[in-house]
């Protein structure tokens, strides 16, 4: 190539990025999914109120203390019993722990056991706060199943006291083991573990009234 013809290149490939041109290939952008809830879990949970006890508490629940992987908007995955991966071009539409403090939040609100639920930056007689050890796909047999295990603990608000505590585990098996089937699956184990933490909440008797 003569000086000539190796400035033309160069001055072609110089206006090519200065227009924005870009000879490297492009990532396709992660397809993004919400975590799903059945209608049937949320009339189960509106059934779960204590009809013996008038709501008179505020309850916040804060977002969820996580480790690195499952403080992010990556969808773990357990493929072997030793190995630890993520899907390729798939994530949670936000990070994970504010996705179960947004799928607590709207599952509690439905129970009636309170006068509001929402997030711990609102106003609130009751706290609750929780530490999601396990958000993840596993593998048996050759199947994907979404296995969660949320550690939570009822606090007074004020005084950060503690009323109870328990460990919630869930899990449902996928359909198949494409990634809209997985996402299924952890729509129904999050809908157990709502279930599960609304009827432990109704028996904590939380419902008194509240000091003037």
């Amino acid at each position: 190539m003569t000086v000539r013809h190796l400035a033309i290149s160069l001055t072609s490939l110089a206006l090519m990025l200065s227009a924005g041109c870009s000879i490297l290939p492009e990532n396709d952008p992660p397809t993004l999914y919400r975590l799903p809830a059945s209608e049937a879990a949320a009339s189960t949970i509106s059934s779960q109120a204590s009809a013996g006890q008038s709501a008179t508490r505020r309850l916040g629940i804060a977002a969820p203390e996580a480790g690195y992987l499952l403080s992010s908007s990556r969808i773990v995955v357990y493929p072997e019993n030793t190995r630890v991966n993520v899907y390729e071009g798939a994530r949670w539409h936000e990070d994970t722990p504010d996705l179960i403090q947004a799928r607590l939040i709207d599952g509690l609100q439905q129970s009636g056991l309170y006068t509001s639920v929402g997030s711990d930056h609102l106003p609130s007689d009751l706290l609750l706060l929780s530490e999601l050890r396990h958000f993840q796909s596993v593998y048996e047999n050759g199947r994907p199943s979404a296995v969660i295990q949320l550690d939570v603990q009822l606090v007074e608000a004020d005084s950060r006291a503690s009323i109870g505590s328990q460990s919630f585990r869930t899990s449902s098996q996928a359909a198949d083991v494409e990634i809209p089937a997985v996402v299924d699956a952890f729509g129904r184990a999050s809908d157990t573990l709502v279930e599960q933490l609304t009827a432990w909440l109704s028996k904590q008797r939380t419902d008194v009234e509240p000091r003037n």
